[in-house]
């Protein structure tokens, strides 16, 4: 089994504050409306599991950003590690759908498509990197904000190996 390094976790943690920058956009005031529904400060504690299992601690802090965008910040914690993660969240009018970005200290970048599912946001995202030694990972993540709530799973998979690492967070106010 592959070990899980300081890179693989960073990056699994930045996965769970995922949602940043996004082009210019215009939208309609309900779809403003809901992204800004969740303006505010959240907490989660949640678990990472891979060859160990291991608590999370994040905070995430939403606030109005400019033309019609929600940014945020956040930081997690995990066996003495820290991630922070910013970005901003928005509906692109030209794409005719919500994108969130984000840049992490762990060198982890990426963009997740959203959309409406209920009365909330959905955001997935998938990316393909490499860890510390170069070895390449498949990394996705759902971010789910949906009535006072938002909840982050997240997944690496090492792609020769199999080897995966799995976190789930919820968020509250």
């Amino acid at each position: 089994m592959t070990k899980f390094g300081p890179l693989s976790r960073a990056a699994a943690l930045a996965g769970l504050l995922a949602a940043s920058g996004a082009a210019p956009a215009l939208a309609a005031p309900a779809d403003v409306a809901l992204l800004q529904s969740y303006i505010g400060d959240w907490r989660g504690r949640g678990v990472l599991i891979g060859a160990n299992t291991e608590t999370v601690v994040c905070r995430m802090s939403l606030t109005q950003g400019n033309q019609d965008k929600v940014n945020y910040s956040g930081r997690c914690t995990l066996a003495g590690t820290q991630l922070s993660v910013a970005g901003t969240m928005a509906y692109v009018e030209a794409s005719r759908r919500f994108e969130a970005a984000m840049s992490s200290n762990a060198t982890f970048t990426g963009v997740a498509v959203g959309q409406k599912r209920g009365g909330g946001l959905v955001f997935n995202l998938r990316e393909r990197d490499k860890d510390e030694e170069g070895k390449d990972l498949n990394i996705t993540a759902q971010i789910t904000l949906q009535a006072d709530a938002i909840e982050v799973v997240f997944d690496v998979v090492y792609v020769d190996s199999g080897d995966s690492l799995r976190a789930e967070v919820p968020f509250s106010r």
